[in-house]
């Protein structure tokens, strides 16, 4: 089974994109999962994890998530290789969305306190 769970905040605010060749609809972002334990200073680790929404929910993701968003990404890992600027091999693993769930709700200015 290839099911992965993760909370996490947005690193910066998630880039969309429309293919050209098929119209569908695909939002980029990575999070930054807390790992639960601590290392030998006492800090907790971070682990920063690329994940790609698409359709639907690559819209709402776009329209509604922002950097520093707390949010839970229910999905699957998968591995590509792409070809670097040197003719080598890049290997990339990235965890597509399945379920997106937004664990905040956002305060706009004006209800600011």
């Amino acid at each position: 089974m290839n099911r992965i769970i993760l909370i996490g905040r947005l690193t910066k605010d998630p880039e969309k994109r429309i293919l050209e060749d098929s119209g569908k609809v695909l939002t980029r972002f990575t999070i930054a999962v807390e790992r639960e334990y601590k290392n030998a200073n006492g800090e907790r680790e971070v682990d920063f994890i690329p994940i790609i929404v698409w359709g639907k929910k690559a819209e709402v993701a776009a329209d509604y998530l922002t950097k520093g968003s707390l949010i839970s990404v229910c999905g699957r890992l998968t591995n590509r290789t792409i070809q670097d600027s040197q003719g080598g091999k890049k290997y990339i693993s990235e965890v597509v969305a399945d379920t997106l769930q937004f664990l905040e709700l956002k305060r706009s200015s004006e209800n600011a306190v």
